[in-house]
């Protein structure tokens, strides 16, 4: 997809086991942008906090958004980053990064979310004993500029035309 305004950053948001990797490697391959996938950019001590079943705290995700605010600072011609991005200050500290962000909202089910990070509990260090301490910390994007949200149980196909045509809408606008 080519863009005739400015490159499109954009933000795949959301609790753990909604489909931030999966549906931001589609829209990173559909878009023709790079992907960075921000569970790759924890510290050694926060992935292991989270492994063992403990909640990183703001100061835990602190280094990281900053990380990831460069990270996508250096893609200047676009990216999509995954992002969990639970509260508004997260989102905040990377829109300061990066002011032209977009960010995606998978929207999901806490029973649903379990299920799935159980389901990856072979693959994946976040553990399923997080998953309440991810609803009871996210702040929903409702109303902020910006901001599509779409539901997490749909096909990866529809989410990602969802968000292509979101896109594509933005650049007429």
């Amino acid at each position: 997809m080519l863009f005739s305004a400015s490159p499109p950053f954009l933000v795949v948001m959301g609790v753990a086991g909604c489909g931030k990797s999966s549906l931001g490697l589609d829209l990173a391959r559909a878009l023709q942008l790079p992907l960075i996938e921000g569970d790759d950019h924890h510290s050694a001590a926060s992935r292991a906090k989270m492994s063992e079943g403990i909640a990183l705290t703001d100061a835990d995700r602190e280094g990281w958004l900053i990380t990831l605010g460069q990270l996508l600072q250096a893609h200047t011609q676009g990216a999509v980053l995954t992002c969990s991005a639970l509260k508004k200050a997260y989102r905040d500290q990377l829109r300061a990064a990066c002011p032209s962000l977009r960010f995606v909202f998978l929207e999901i089910g806490r029973a649903e979310a379990e299920v799935r990070v159980k389901a990856r509990a072979q693959t994946h260090f976040f553990s399923a004993a997080l998953v309440d301490s991810q609803f009871a910390t996210l702040q929903p994007p409702t109303g902020e500029a910006g901001v599509l949200t779409v539901d997490a149980t749909l096909p990866l196909t529809a989410l990602e035309q969802q968000v292509c045509a979101w896109l594509a809408q933005q650049e007429v606008a």
